[in-house]
């Protein structure tokens, strides 16, 4: 148990190389609280709704209508 332990140089350590310039990436669950956030249902817990996937289906089918509907998305039918 010394300095060579990896828990150890991590706690220690300093980070080597540099962050990419600009925002920071978007993730696929950032988009998905963009979207319910959109829609008025950023308050949902969407993790433990996707686990269900009947109700998942419903959800993202409403979100695309709703979308579509605002962007004019009827070509996309």
């Amino acid at each position: 148990m010394g300095e060579e332990r990896g828990v150890y140089r991590i706690l220690v350590g300093k980070p080597e190389g540099r962050r990419p310039l600009g925002r920071p990436r978007r993730r696929w669950a950032d988009n998905i609280k963009m979207d319910l956030q959109e829609v008025e249902c950023g308050y949902m817990d969407w993790i433990g709704l996707a686990q269900d996937r009947d109700r998942w289906r419903t959800l993202v089918s409403a979100v695309m209508n709703l979308r579509g509907s605002m962007t004019g998305g009827e070509f996309l039918d």
